[in-house]
């Protein structure tokens, strides 16, 4: 599977699949501070990714009224 990641923009290959859990261990991040997206959609934390899968790992960004 490809991983896009951002600061610094990158690109990640893993093989086989995995757990999008095993995923951001092997990645070294902390799930509460990045979303997991396959083809648009959100990807839970139990969800199974394959091989052929293209991620994107985005910062999570939080706001409000000021």
């Amino acid at each position: 599977m490809i991983v896009k990641l951002r600061n610094p923009s990158r690109e990640v290959e893993f093989r086989g699949p995995m757990s999008a859990a095993k995923l951001m261990n092997q990645l070294q991040l902390n799930r509460e501070s990045v979303l997991l997206v396959r083809n648009g959609t959100l990807v839970p934390g139990d969800a199974m990714l394959d091989e052929s899968d293209v991620i994107e790992v985005r910062p999570v960004i939080s706001g409000g009224f000021a």
